[in-house]
């Protein structure tokens, strides 16, 4: 019996295309940008079942391309690049990776933070410019203490909570907001609920972890930034449209807030041209928030299994639409 047909959208690791050519046939995008829409969809062409990543647009017409196509797993938690509901009307499956790669993302967040709160990109370019002529002044590089500070967490899912186990090695107290309030948690961490409001008022960093929906689209925007404290430091792990680019650069150049920590950008990638590369007060890495080898390692396994899974019209590991179950009868 033939092995069903699937195409990965890019190069993933050698032991993690072997697992999957176990139970397929598979095609690897072998270049290091990713296919245009339109070569996208004729590569889809045929296929049972793909493996995307953020850079991968799965709507509508893009899966009307794939007729046969059964299962979409993605590498990574957040899923808003692909139409869920559409993929959950014509019964395909979506798959991503949760519980994998949280503890590293919060790493490079409160990496993040910590680079921001006292000035590290700025001061290292500050060395690699010849700039260094004196050895030590009471009043250079001054910064903001992140030990006994305020943490202000918004949206406590499993990134969040890394975060808060971050910030208490840190004595840093921690408040946050989220759309359901966990209880439990505040008891067992210490942890103090408010409104966003309160909380903006309140915090010397804000760490923002929310999924991107059309609710949290600039999420953060001008009347935001300005309820911040003006010495506060804003961290971006979660996707950038979350923030207003225009609104933050604009905090940042006018002095709203004190600095910010961007792992993730409006566009991304960033162009060459935006303004927020003018500023010093600002830190920016290119979505590296789990680009660690282990982690990387076990996303790509979770999401090869989540693929051959849905190949085999079992239940995945890890399922973003499990309405269509009952649909398959699964």
């Amino acid at each position: 019996m033939d092995k069903p047909a699937v195409l990965v959208s890019r190069e993933i690791l050698p032991e993690a295309v072997k697992m999957l050519e176990e139970g397929a046939e598979v095609e690897v995008w072998p270049d290091e940008y990713p296919p245009s829409p339109d070569t996208f969809r004729s590569l889809l062409s045929g296929r049972a079942g793909v493996l995307t990543n953020i850079m991968d647009r799965m709507d509508g017409p893009t899966m009307e391309a794939a007729p046969g196509l059964k299962v979409v797993s993605n590498l990574g938690v957040g899923v808003d690049h692909i139409d869920v509901a559409e993929a959950t009307r014509r019964g395909i499956l979506v798959g991503n990776t949760p519980g994998v790669l949280a503890k590293c993302t919060a790493d490079l967040a409160f990496a993040l933070l910590m680079c921001a709160a006292r000035r590290v990109g700025e001061s290292e370019r500050w060395v690699r410019d010849g700039q260094w002529q004196m050895a030590f002044h009471p009043l250079g590089w001054l910064g903001v203490d992140v030990h006994g500070a305020t943490l202000g967490i918004v949206g406590l899912g499993e990134i969040g909570l890394e975060m808060v186990k971050r910030a208490r090695g840190f004595d840093m107290r921690v408040v946050y907001y989220s759309r359901t309030r966990k209880p439990e948690l505040e008891a067992e961490y210490g942890l103090e609920y408010a409104d966003l409001s309160a909380l903006l008022s309140a915090a010397d960093f804000v760490s923002l972890h929310v999924p991107l929906t059309p609710e949290t689209r600039h999420f953060m925007g001008e009347a935001e930034l300005r309820a911040m404290k003006a010495t506060a430091v804003l961290i971006n792990a979660a996707r950038g449209p979350v923030v207003d680019p225009q609104a933050l650069y604009t905090a940042l150049k006018e002095g709203w807030i004190y600095a910010a920590g961007l792992d993730v950008t409006d566009p991304e990638p960033l162009p060459a041209d935006s303004p927020l590369l003018t500023l010093d007060n600002i830190v920016i890495t290119p979505h590296v928030g789990s680009a660690a080898i282990p982690t990387r390692r076990e996303t790509m396994f979770l999401a090869v299994r989540n693929l051959l899974a849905g190949l085999r019209g079992e239940r995945l590991e890890a399922c973003a639409n499990p309405e269509v179950y009952a649909g398959l009868g699964i």
